[in-house]
């Protein structure tokens, strides 16, 4: 009865929260063919990800924009869910902006539709550590020498100075980033959600930059959304109608975040209620109308090229691997 109850408060809270825009676009979405196809594979990340609460949240309003085949898959978790979709494992994927562009660098056939929120990184430190010019000589903790924290951490470390590869000395840990830090295997780990509230409840370690207020990295986005360039070119309707229902899903994590944070606990997507609420009321999800794009990928691509991380130019990044006109359609149909 719980669970029924639940959905039911979902499903009008979803309506609630999307209620604008459908009285705005009503007109518009009666003159939108459906879309070509009613299936759509989704990422998930059993007992993590917890910025992906917008997109876990889209799926009951999927089937409200008529596609009735929507899964959740996870891909081996030994790799960045990058490969994921690259592996066409999934039509669509969550991902910092950094590995988008890393993707576009190496030929993967991606495009970025948009930006889903701006922050949920915490550079996370121990005492002889008070700022990131202190990484100097330090240890810090990361899954590979190409991972998401190497590259995060060295765009923020050559972003003050630093020399990535000569000043840092990397380290190695293959599981438990917090676990590793409290053990002292190193000085700094680059965490998000929940690892960065467990390691603050228990009072261990503090925060040296968070990607959600420090500028630059606060003033862009931090997650956006892709879908395989085959899907796009193939289902166009149908890429317009996810992101839609995607959007209408970061609104509801902006508006009511108690309830989506129950919902992705009892759909099973995270463990903690307590660690998806906070999540949701420290994260920004209400960027995707005001943040720029363009701009937060033209930003670390120029970054990425100018530490030598990838070959082609902002531009041809932008060019190879982005397609704007959905985001800018809802933009206009999704007024607030």
């Amino acid at each position: 009865m719980q669970i029924i109850q639940n959905r039911r408060r979902f499903l009008a809270g979803a309506a609630a929260a999307g209620a604008a825009g459908f009285i705005g676009t009503a007109t518009q979405a009666k003159a939108e063919p459906p879309p070509e196809t009613t299936s759509v594979r989704l990422p998930r990340y059993v007992g993590g990800a917890y910025c992906w609460a917008g997109v876990y949240i889209a799926g009951e309003m999927l089937r409200a924009e008529g596609f009735i085949d929507v899964r959740y898959v996870q891909g081996d978790t030994s790799v960045d869910h990058s490969v994921w979709i690259a592996n066409n494992e999934m039509d669509f994927s969550v991902n910092y902006v950094p590995i988008h562009v890393a993707s576009i660098d190496a030929g993967v056939p991606i495009r970025v539709l948009g930006g889903l929120h701006s922050g949920c990184l915490e550079l996370i430190a121990n005492d002889s550590v008070a700022g990131i010019t202190d990484l100097r000589g330090k240890r810090v903790g990361v899954f590979t020498l190409d991972s998401p924290q190497y590259v995060l951490v060295s765009l923020m470390a050559a972003y003050v100075g630093l020399d990535p590869v000569n000043d840092i000395e990397w380290v190695i840990e293959e599981h438990n980033f917090a676990e590793g830090f409290v053990e002292g295997k190193f000085d700094a780990f680059l965490g998000q959600p929940p690892r960065t509230q467990e390691l603050r409840a228990r009072k261990i370690g503090h925060t040296i930059l968070n990607s959600t207020t420090d500028p630059p990295w606060s003033q862009h986005f931090c997650c956006m959304i892709s879908a395989t360039a085959d899907y796009v070119n193939k289902y166009p309707v149908a890429t317009k109608h996810i992101l839609r229902a995607i959007f209408k899903g970061a609104d509801l994590c902006a508006s009511d975040p108690p309830l989506v944070a129950q919902q992705m606990v009892d759909r099973g997507f995270v463990p903690s209620y307590e660690y998806a609420l906070q999540t949701l009321n420290d994260i920004r999800y209400d960027r995707w109308r005001d943040y720029d794009g363009e701009a937060s990928l033209r930003f670390y691509a120029l970054r990425m090229h100018e530490t030598g991380m990838i070959k082609s130019t902002p531009q041809a990044i932008l060019t190879e691997g982005t397609d704007w006109r959905f985001v800018d359609e809802l933009k206009r149909e999704l007024k607030t």
